[in-house]
């Protein structure tokens, strides 16, 4: 692979990538359709599970079902004869990793396009196998299925019984009005609040009730105040599930779920600290008791710069254009679990535009809505997807067979996944103060 200018890499294995995945067109288009008009939530796709693993052991991969104990996850793996043999005696082998997400959101379907992710993740893995079983390369690329994105994070628990170990790098993408290598990708964490106080009657005796909703209502308001000492970068917000069941009873019980966002992982430990102490001093001034269960904690995406640079070369070859890196840097983004894998492996969460393959940036078609899951069953949005994924799968060849390449990614991965925990939000600020960019909308 040769730099021949700024933005253009040859890569003599790209006509073998590009045929490979322009070969499955047609059946991957069935794939996507199929788990898009089949939508199941978090955990709960086992349609989709079957149709992906079914497909890919048919096309020569070694294929684990319900991986590491999660029903609805998958592992596909291929290995050339090459990196057989070169395991066999001894040599380190060289891996490459690519994501599929499909779980779909409740009552509007896949209004974030897992159904396209899905297929992006597939295609990446066949242009790799294509490239190492042609020319018996050393080498093994890793298709990763990962349940409940849009929940509590299928990639969390994956991690964790490794799913992700041995790989020197891991990349998936995204649908989304826009065209981002460089979104900035927010952490998440995620509580569920109960309040625990004790019933009387609202007239005859309010004073010997402890109000529970009182609770609520204090933490909601005071997370409220908490904004304006919050950075411009971060977020917070949140909802009240329960405030009682009658106007006539003080409430016993009430319950609301708060999340709270941050650019990294410093700033969003710190947010998270005042979030708790909003939540207890809550119960602490009515009267109540609290549970507080963390239901998600999701890290920012720290993007690997020579990952991101070199799958932009490859997509601006295959035609997409990209807005200016600061504007980029600027959109506004939500989060995801493949922040917890990119600070495990090198790794990029790149997002492409399904509503135009011409550079356009929608205003109107926007990620978790209606018109989202109407567009991500379109021909356009099909070939963005399988541009961007014929981008993943040229990069996962170089991590592979560059020479030097791969030590460079986990060099920059090094150098810069632990300036995330000390990183503050200041030093961001003049960027999103100074450009302003059409947001993915995304997560």
């Amino acid at each position: 692979m040769t730099a021949t200018s700024r933005t253009h890499i040859v890569n003599k294995y790209a006509d073998d990538v590009k045929q490979a995945i322009e070969g499955e067109t047609a059946s991957l288009r069935v794939l996507s359709l199929q788990i898009h008009g089949k939508p199941e939530l978090g955990y709960e796709e086992v349609f989709a599970h079957k149709i992906l693993t079914d497909y890919l052991e048919t096309k020569g991969f070694k294929v684990t079902r319900h991986a590491y104990d999660i029903a609805t996850a998958f592992v596909a793996e291929y290995e050339s004869p090459a990196a057989t043999a070169a395991a066999a005696a001894g040599q380190k082998v060289k891996a490459v990793g690519y994501c599929s997400e499909y779980d779909a959101l409740p009552g509007i379907g896949h209004a974030c396009g897992h159904n396209l992710i899905a297929i992006a993740g597939v295609a990446s893995a066949l242009g790799v196998k294509a490239v190492l079983e042609k020319h018996n390369l050393v080498g093994r690329v890793r298709l990763i299925g990962t349940p409940a994105e849009e929940t509590t994070g299928g990639k969390i628990p994956l991690i964790e019984r490794g799913a992700f170990d041995g790989l020197d790098a891991c990349m998936m993408t995204h649908p989304a009005p826009a065209d981002i290598v460089y979104n900035t990708v927010l952490s998440v964490g995620g509580v569920f609040v109960e309040y625990f106080g004790k019933a009387s009657h609202a007239s005859a005796s309010p004073w010997e009730g402890v109000n529970a909703l009182d609770a609520m209502v204090t933490a909601y308001n005071s997370i409220g105040l908490l904004r304006q000492q919050t950075a411009p970068t971060s977020r917070v917000h949140g909802i009240i599930t329960n405030g009682g069941q009658a106007a006539n009873i003080i409430p016993e019980y009430a319950a609301g779920k708060i999340m709270f966002r941050a650019t990294n992982v410093d700033d969003h430990k710190k947010l998270r600290g005042n979030v708790m102490r909003i939540l207890n001093a809550a119960a602490e001034s009515s009267g109540c008791t609290v549970k507080i269960t963390e239901e998600m904690e999701y890290k920012p995406v720290p993007h690997n710069e020579l990952l991101a640079s070199r799958y932009t070369a490859y997509t601006e070859d295959l035609g997409v254009k990209y807005i200016p890196r600061a504007m980029q840097e600027a959109a506004p983004s939500g989060s995801t679990d493949m922040g917890n894998v990119a600070h495990y492996v090198p790794g990029i969460h790149p997002v492409y535009n399904i509503v135009s393959l011409d550079g356009e940036i929608s205003t109107e078609v926007s990620n978790h809505s209606i018109m989202f899951t109407e567009q991500a069953k379109t021909e356009v949005a099909h070939k963005a997807t399988l541009r961007s994924a014929k981008g993943l799968a040229l990069t996962g060849v170089d991590v592979l067979v560059e020479e030097g390449f791969s030590e460079a990614v986990k060099d920059d991965f090094e150098k810069r996944v632990p300036k995330e925990g000390v990183d503050s939000a200041v030093q961001r600020l003049k960027v999103f103060s100074t450009a302003n960019a059409g947001g993915c909308g995304c997560h």
